[in-house]
């Protein structure tokens, strides 16, 4: 989700929720929702092997469009573009939207490779399903996990965007900024990291995984009026054999309670050095981000073409709250 020391920025402010400035805000909540909930399948699930991954992934549009590569976070799937992949399509664009590891269909190939959560190792699956694909370059998009992976890929294989949409900005995570402690309020938003540094929390997540991930779902999104069948297609996901253990150490291993792998430790020494990213670039805030919604706060880490919206009255999960305005900003991007 999005960054501890954002968060603190938001808490420190007290004006989430509030009106929000310093950005060009973007229309009313009605018209942000329009669209929202029209489209239920993703139709086909492909397959592909890419790197350590038997990966999974859905694709609209042409075969021969300018790709798009849509991201996902925790605690959602593919199903947050269900209605944007297809505006995506219909504008010309082929539009590709993978599993991330340890959710849904996608597999680790070998039953020996360790279950990873490390940000350096989910942009790699990204960049080899790219490769798998045989797509050179692509406008890439996400939020949460998926946005934090769209800036790895950006500042370490900027060749492979042609632009990308990251919602709440610059998430590259940095070990030694997440070791400072919060104000004690910022801290409570990060209950369930603490708890999944524990082993009650790996037997709470692996036996109440529906309820506790639903409930993260209405926490971040409280105005987001979703029915019980449109979380239950992506909860569906969370049943991935290994998707426990990739939540787990994705945590833990932000925390500094978990290692990573040597073999991502040349990548990782690029982005804790909290590289900038100068691909075009627009950035999203929402709701969520409180008083971090306006973009100042990571304005410096973008130097290529950009711009900055604030969905004002959208929560976390902006692709699917608000897919027109996110397929627009997917365009917009593209054309920067």
């Amino acid at each position: 989700m999005i960054s501890r020391r954002r968060f603190t920025q938001a808490v420190a402010a007290g004006v989430a929720g509030s009106a929000l400035t310093g950005a060009t805000a973007a229309a009313a909540v009605p018209e942000l929702r329009g669209g929202a909930g029209e489209h239920t399948s993703l139709g086909l699930i492909k397959r592909v092997k890419a790197g350590v991954l038997d990966a999974a992934y859905a694709e609209f549009g042409p075969r021969h469009g300018q790709p798009v590569v849509l991201l996902h976070g925790w605690p959602y799937d593919p199903h947050s573009f269900v209605d944007v992949a297809p505006l995506l399509a219909e504008a010309g664009y082929r539009v590709i939207v993978p599993f991330l590891r340890g959710y849904g269909p996608t597999r680790f190939r070998s039953a020996k490779t360790f279950r990873n959560g490390q940000q350096s190792a989910v942009a790699l699956d990204i960049v080899a399903l790219m490769d798998a694909l045989e797509i050179e370059q692509a406008v890439l998009g996400g939020f949460d996990w998926g946005a934090r992976t769209v800036g790895c890929i950006a500042a370490l294989w900027p060749e492979r965007c042609k632009a990308i949409v990251s919602v709440s900005g610059y998430l590259i995570t940095s070990l030694e900024k997440n070791l400072e402690p919060l104000p004690p309020a910022a801290e409570l938003g990060w209950w369930y990291q603490y708890y999944f540094s524990t082993e009650r929390g790996v037997l709470g997540y692996r036996e109440n995984w529906r309820a506790f991930n639903e409930l993260i779902w209405k926490t971040v999104s409280p105005l987001w009026q979703y029915d019980a069948a449109t979380y239950g297609r992506t909860a569906a996901s969370f049943e991935n054999p290994d998707h426990v253990a990739i939540v787990i150490h994705n945590y833990r291993w932000r925390l500094s309670l978990a290692e990573g792998e040597r073999q991502y430790d040349r990548y990782e020494r690029v982005l804790q050095a909290g590289p900038a990213i100068g691909v075009p670039a627009i950035t999203i805030g929402s709701d969520f981000d409180g008083a971090a919604a306006d973009g100042t706060g990571y304005r410096d880490k973008f130097t290529g073409p950009y711009e900055h919206r604030v969905f004002a009255g959208i929560g976390h999960n902006v692709p699917q709250e608000a897919p027109q305005a996110f397929a627009q900003a997917v365009i917009d991007a593209d054309r920067l």
